[in-house]
């Protein structure tokens, strides 16, 4: 673990000494706010709940996570530092975990900023904080998911572009996992196992099940297991570029 600390510092670091972290930051803040007020009708549905917050999380991560994660590997391949990264006294896997828990922090510390809609919900009625604190951890787990898969994307590419184009369709077919669309192009020739398997994949699916307050251990499993898969495969891919 104190491999994955130094890494962890290292890029948290690295965030802050350019203007990414800020120009992300901001840019998250603002389109959450006009998506919640005006897009989701805040006001006007006058009930005291986020729903209208939380609703475009998927959509906000689908573009603005892979802009973060693009940068995890690629920049190290692009620039020949990863093979001084890789000299340390650690593993791979402490390399991939330490980038991927800073850039998770990192969104998390962005999802934190977003407080005063919090406070505002409570000042204009009294609204289940037991649901709104469960929005937050299931929005950050989700974050996690995404992040995990850009950090693969962006192994598997030197060029930052490629990294942020495939992982933002990659994770555009998970949010879309559990539409009709996507089912029911299997419906006609997998079993009905299979084809509820594909559906089960959905970010979108168990997103929405933690938003509604039902924090179920089935949900949580599901994000921590993507996150893992997804590592790994992370893992996989810099063993094998670094073996070329």
């Amino acid at each position: 673990m104190q491999g994955v600390g130094i890494v962890l510092r290292r890029e948290l670091a690295s965030y802050f000494a350019t203007p990414i972290a800020y120009v992300f930051i901001l840019i998250f803040l603002v389109l959450s706010g006009v998506f919640t007020f005006y897009m989701g009708s805040f006001y006007e549905r006058e009930q005291a709940d986020l729903n209208a917050f939380f609703n475009f999380h998927p959509w906000l991560y689908l573009f603005l996570v892979p802009a973060i994660s693009m940068r995890l590997w690629s920049e190290e391949r692009k620039s020949g530092s990863i093979e001084l990264l890789l000299t340390l006294p650690l593993t791979r896997f402490d390399a991939v975990l330490g980038k991927f828990l800073a850039a998770w922090l990192f969104t998390g510390l962005a999802l934190l900023l977003t407080f005063p809609m919090w406070i505002t919900v409570n000042m204009l009625g009294e609204p289940d904080n037991g649901v709104i604190f469960s929005s937050y951890l299931g929005s950050w787990l989700m974050a996690g998911g995404f992040i995990a898969i850009g950090s693969c994307m962006s192994a598997l590419s030197k060029s930052q572009v490629i990294a942020f184009i495939v992982s933002a369709v990659v994770c555009f077919l998970f949010i879309l996992a559990g539409f009709p669309l996507v089912v029911d192009l299997f419906k006609g020739w997998l079993p009905g196992m299979f084809v509820d398997a594909i559906a089960s994949l959905s970010f979108l699916t168990h997103f929405t099940s933690i938003s509604k307050g039902v924090l179920s251990l089935r949900d949580v499993l599901y994000f921590v297991s993507v996150i893992a898969v997804w590592l790994t495969a992370t893992t996989v891919v810099v063993e094998l570029k670094q073996a070329r």
